[in-house]
């Protein structure tokens, strides 16, 4: 879209106009917000005040009427009580309402009503009754002890103090009001500093926009106008308003002059060749070799006219490009074919795609037809001397004819002098008159002087110009340095950004465990469908939310690896590995998979492999894990095979850069699949790139494995090679050397967050299978028989996770409670001290997990209690630091509902023993 400069201007005053009436929107909003609080704050106050004075005017009517009819006996007395007990619940139940968010306040109204209800039932009631049975002695012996009395005191008292700390309640609202009152007015002052900052802004951006593109007019005009100026230089424009305008005219016009002054430095080129040529021949071969390249002539010839009269002839007198005996018709008389017509017509003839012609432009490989056919007649006085005709395989632009149109006019004068110096050097000879032959030469000798000099002159301008585009390569070498420097700056800029990026990937793999917590463990419990509540059906697909949410829990962990390798946050646990292990750690593994696929699935180690090798061993089956399980996604036939071997002597020798040292490990990985283009050989092991990248791809993934197995191998020391052919399977072989534990430094101070989930994993299967030794009789029922009437403390503020909790832990016949933060969690502890065990999220608002655990360990009676600590983190530190602050274990989210279940029954198993 096209904006002008007032259009620009127009717009900068709307948006500044637009950010005002926001501006004005919003203090209104808040103050209309404002004054409705402090009305209803005030209609709230009155009407909270009028339904205690109603509820205290009913009590003391009620008191009132029974005291008069007991002393009177007249049951007038009894209407103001009857109406007072008829009336007070109602108003009670209003103001309870009114009360509804100050739970201190109900609870102070709960104990009025109690009172009046305990005085109604045991005072008022009973001494109506004993005078209406007219049973006067039991009346003077209820009132010596007078129950009613301390009832009714005790009423005034709770009255006098509710209504005492309602008024601090409303002088609290007061007090906030006040507050927000001020924090408006701040707001607004802000909110005017804001605008003003963006129309400042605003401002700057058009007018910034308009004074740009003007100085970058004027500053590409000064260059251009300057001595030695460049007129292939174009102002560059970006807006779209009458600075562009300007700017293509300029363009056009540098254009134009650009065009004139190539013409007109070629018609130089060929006026200087002509000099000191007295041969028509060696004319017409300079003038085609000199001016075929300049129109980007492929062919071309020369016809000369000879004769007179009738007798004309245009004869062929030199060839550009000619080949064997296909050089052209000899001659033409005047008229005869286009060559003739144009020395008749004395015009140009341009043919353009002409068909069946026959000029052939001859190469080394073959032969091509002419694209275009141009015939250009050269004048001397209005009289044709010569007729030159080109052929090319491109079309001749108007640039070409207006440079032979200048040409022509000056070489037409040089034939004729050539022709002349011809025949006065014919004539000279044939008189043989040495005193004229003498003259000719003096001439001639002169002419060559005057030749000279103009050549000694054109050497001089050479020089000054070769001066002129020095001095421009060392402006030109001055904008590279200066663009190097910017091109630094950029580079750190980028380091940054990759920075930020990690740094980003790293948090949201964090906050992704806290949802997908949830997501597994309910997945889980539909899955197993206990109760049968599923169909089958809807049993799958749960079974296929729980597979998506492990796929997920997957690629957190792989995005978490690559942003700690990025960020140089890695570091490396050297041993010694038993590479002889290492087949019965992964048949296990592959060998349903490739049943599964049919494929056949080879492990192979070499004779002379040692057992030990020094590296990083859980890096290592890392790797192997990845390289496998993409040779098997891969691979729909044939086989996949696992090959421990060491390398070549002299590949390891390549990989030590010819440096002496140990033998290098060389694992190969081959599978029979579908293999990967020469060109994208190098891009699979960049992240996010696979083979088949297309919108349309047949073969899942997310392309982080093989650039996190690259990552990984360049930190044990070795490498990862391909060998692949399309359609023939691959082969990925890891080299590793032999890793010193003494030079292996850390990359960053942090621990392997995935290593220590891992680790903390595999302890708690072993605890499991260790409590199922223990317990043979482990099954289902004795399970429930340890948890059944348990009762746990859920403390988590995230209510997916309650809820996924809840769900799991109900099934096993669990009592849960659950406390949204650490301060409910210690009130609920404050009255109930009767858990089994306690489950503490870390994150919680108000009062956090580490806190909260200090605090339950400060209390004797809480110090056994068993506490097992909930994060969405795995990093040491943090593991540390809820055992010191009073856990009794910890696990990681997501969490393996199996895993905590055998968690659980360890501690439990413990108290119950205790």
């Amino acid at each position: 879209m096209k904006f002008n400069i007032r259009t620009k201007i127009a717009i900068g005053y709307f948006l500044i106009i637009c950010c005002l009436g926001v501006a004005i929107v919003v203090v209104t909003d808040r103050i209309s917000a404002l004054q409705n609080e402090v009305e209803t704050i005030t209609s709230r106050d009155i009407d909270i005040h009028n339904f205690i004075a109603s509820i205290q005017y009913d009590a003391i009517s009620m008191e009132s009427g029974q005291r008069g009819y007991i002393l009177t006996g007249d049951e007038a007395y009894l209407s103001p009580y009857n109406k007072g007990k008829s009336q007070w619940e109602a108003n009670y139940n209003s103001l309870y309402a009114f009360l509804a968010n100050d739970p201190a306040r109900q609870r102070d109204l709960e104990e009025i009503k109690l009172t009046i209800v305990n005085w109604i039932n045991t005072a008022a009631e009973p001494t109506i009754t004993m005078k209406k049975q007219n049973r006067t002695n039991d009346i003077v012996a209820f009132f010596q002890e007078d129950v009613g009395k301390t009832y009714i005191d005790q009423l005034r008292s709770q009255f006098e103090s509710l209504r005492s700390k309602q008024i601090q309640t409303t002088k609290l609202h007061i007090v906030a009001l006040e507050n927000r009152n001020q924090l408006l007015t701040i707001g607004i002052y802000i909110m005017l500093i804001i605008v003003t900052v963006i129309a400042f802004m605003i401002v700057a951006v058009v007018s910034g926009s308009i004074v740009k593109t003007i100085k970058q007019v004027a500053r590409t005009i000064t260059e251009i106008a300057s001595a030695g100026g460049d007129l292939t230089a174009r102002i560059k424009v970006n807006t779209r308003d009458e600075i562009k305008e300007l700017g293509d005219a300029t363009n056009r016009l540098l254009a134009s002059l650009e065009s004139q002054s190539w013409i007109q430095t070629k018609v130089a080129e060929v006026a200087t060749m002509n000099q000191g040529i007295n041969d028509l021949t060696t004319l017409a071969e300079s003038f085609l070799t000199r001016v075929a390249p300049m129109v980007n002539a492929s062919y071309g010839v020369f016809y000369l006219r000879k004769g007179s009269g009738s007798q004309q002839l245009l004869v062929k007198t030199a060839s550009y490009a000619s080949y064997g005996d296909e050089k052209g018709i000899a001659s033409f008389r005047m008229g005869e074919g286009l060559v003739g017509q144009c020395a008749l017509e004395k015009r140009v003839f341009l043919l353009n795609q002409p068909e069946n012609h026959s000029a052939i432009i001859t190469s080394a490989l073959g032969t091509i037809e002419p694209q275009s056919i141009l015939i250009v007649p050269i004048e001397f006085e209005d009289k044709v001397e010569a007729v030159i005709e080109f052929a090319s395989i491109q079309p001749f632009t108007a640039q070409h004819l207006k440079l032979l149109e200048e040409i022509e006019k000056d070489f037409g004068i040089a034939v004729n002098n050539v022709t002349g110096r011809m025949e006065v050097e014919r004539l000279l000879s044939e008189s043989q008159v040495l005193t004229e032959e003498l003259q000719a030469q003096t001439e001639e000798l002169q002419t060559q002087s005057e030749e000279l000099q103009m050549q000694q002159e054109e050497m001089k301008m050479t020089t000054e110009h070769l001066e002129e585009q020095n001095l421009f390569a060392e402006q030109k070498t001055k904008e590279l340095e200066k663009a190097k420097r910017e091109l630094e700056i950029y580079s750190e800029k980028l380091k940054q950004s990759s920075q930020y990026k990690t740094n980003f990937l790293a948090n949201m793999s964090h906050e992704l465990r806290t949802p997908l917590n949830s997501i597994l463990i309910l997945s889980q419990l539909l899955t197993e469908n206990e109760h049968a509540h599923l169909s089958e059906d809807e049993a799958g697909y749960a079974s296929v939310i729980h597979t998506s949410g492990q796929d997920l829990l997957k690629l957190i962990d792989d995005i978490l690896d690559l942003s700690k390798i990025e960020a140089g946050k890695v570091i490396l646990t050297v041993d010694e590995v038993n590479l002889t292990e290492i087949p019965e750690l992964i048949k296990p593994v592959f060998d349903p998979i490739a049943a599964q696929k049919g494929l056949a699935f080879n492990v192979h180690a070499e004779p002379g492999l040692p057992n030990l090798w020094q590296t990083d061993g859980q890096r290592l089956q890392q790797i192997l894990n990845n390289l496998l399980s993409n040779a098997f996604k891969f691979t729909e036939s044939g086989s996949v095979e696992l090959k421990l071997a060491l390398a070549d002597p002299i590949k390891a020798g390549q990989l030590r850069k010819g440096q002496d040292g140990d033998a290098w490990l060389a694992i190969s990985i081959t599978d029979t699949g579908i293999g990967i283009p020469a060109d994208k050989q190098q891009l699979i092991f960049e992240a996010f790139q696979q083979v088949d990248g297309e919108t349309n791809r047949q073969y899942g993934g997310t392309g982080l494995g093989l650039s996190i197995c690259n990552e990984f191998a360049k930190l044990l020391g070795g490498s990862i090679q391909l060998e692949s052919e399309l359609g023939n399977g691959s082969t990925f072989t890891l080299y590793l050397p032999r890793m010193n534990r003494d030079a292996v430094t850390e990359m960053m101070s942090a621990s392997q967050e995935a290593t220590i989930a891992a680790d903390y994993a595999r302890t708690h299967e072993y605890e499991a299978s260790l409590q199922a030794d223990l317990n043979p009789l482990g099954t289902e029922q004795g399970e429930a028989s340890i948890f059944s009437g348990k009762r746990v403390l859920l403390v988590e503020d995230d209510a997916r996770n309650v809820y996924a909790l809840s769900s799991a832990l109900e099934q096993q016949n669990i009592e849960v409670t659950v406390a949204g933060n650490g301060k409910r969690c210690m009130d609920i502890l404050e009255q109930d001290k009767d858990f089994d065990l306690v489950l503490m999220d870390i994150m919680m608002p108000l009062m956090d997990g580490f806190e909260t655990m200090r605090e339950i360990r400060k209390q004797p009676l809480l110090q056994e209690l068993p506490i097992i600590a909930l994060t969405a983190k795995a990093m040491k530190s943090d593991r540390e630091k809820c055992l010191e602050a009073g856990a009794s274990d910890y696990i990681s989210k997501p969490i393996q509902i199996e895993q905590l279940f055998s968690l659980m029954r360890v501690w439990l198993t413990k108290q119950v023993g205790k």
